[in-house]
């Protein structure tokens, strides 16, 4: 039976200069989607599939994403004293319970898999996911629930992928495939950027791992690869060698809140799912002559 994964590691060290100067002063990754930041979507969907502790690894200019996640009590005593209850409850619901988060920090930007390795001592010995917050997931249930029940039935490292047109192939990190195993199947290589006409599939990764502890070690002493920066796809390859990797496919929508345009699309579509906006956004969208 495989290890539980109860530990979630969420890098949010990043700069966000293609929305600058919207992140001059506020860290990208609390760019509001609709009515919760980008990050709140990444944490909510921990959590929902399991996740106990959730570890942070920032860097300078996000005590921001900190105070999101704290308890406000002048906040709350407000909403409260002002009939508000129901938004206080929310905010309630969406703050985590003590000690279910940690903060580590990346103090230079030397790339994701350096981000990972920062959070090594709270992650321990144990099996441990990853979730790039700028990857906002859209399903039902939840696309590291869909990894978590997969993950409890064949073990080892879990990527989520999902399909994309291969002239799209060559921006992403593709996966090379193999046999399937129930909702998931197994991963014998990847490529991150493949040439164009070189994809070894048309399924690329998008932003959640389960990895098991050893990547640490691998990170440790890890080369520095594209641009310059330790990078997490040479380090599970290299444990691909030795270990199994499986893959599963999201059954839901992927929006690439790290681009202009994937954060609008979230907005947008994201926006049509509430109940208080829906009717108006859907009107607006049919009054556009475009």
């Amino acid at each position: 039976m495989a290890q539980p994964v109860r530990k979630a590691v969420i890098p949010v060290a990043g700069l966000g200069t293609r929305f600058l100067p919207a992140t001059k002063t506020l860290p990208k990754e609390m760019l509001p989607v609709v009515d919760r930041p980008v990050v709140q979507y990444c944490v909510d969907e921990a959590f929902e599939a399991g996740i106990e502790h959730v570890v942070f690894v920032t860097g300078r200019g996000k005590v921001l994403i900190e105070d999101h996640f704290d308890y406000q009590y002048e906040l709350d005593a407000t909403l409260r004293e002002r009939g508000k209850t129901a938004a206080a409850e929310t905010l309630d619901a969406q703050t985590p319970g003590a000690g279910r988060i940690s903060f580590t920090r990346q103090q230079k930007p030397l790339g994701l898999g350096h981000a990972v390795w920062c959070a090594r001592d709270i992650v321990g010995d144990d099996p441990f996911a990853v979730l790039l917050p700028d990857m906002v997931m859209d399903g039902e249930p939840g696309c590291l629930k869909q990894m978590m029940d997969a993950y409890d039935d064949v073990g080892g490292n879990i990527i989520s992928v999902q399909e994309t047109t291969p002239d799209l192939a060559h921006k992403y990190g593709i996966v090379a495939t193999g046999a399937q195993k129930g909702a998931a199947f197994e991963i014998t290589g990847m490529v991150e950027k493949p040439a164009p006409g070189t994809a070894p599939s048309n399924l690329y990764i998008n932003g959640r791992y389960i990895l098991q502890p050893r990547i640490m070690d691998i990170l440790s002493t890890q080369a520095t690869g594209a641009g310059g920066e330790i990078q997490l796809t040479d380090a599970m390859l290299t444990m691909l060698k030795s270990e199994p990797f499986f893959g599963v496919s999201f059954n839901g929508r992927t929006f690439d809140c790290g681009s202009k345009f994937g954060f609008l699309e979230a907005n947008i579509l994201l926006a049509l799912k509430h109940e208080d906006v829906r009717e108006e956004v859907a009107g607006l969208l049919k009054s556009l002559d475009l």
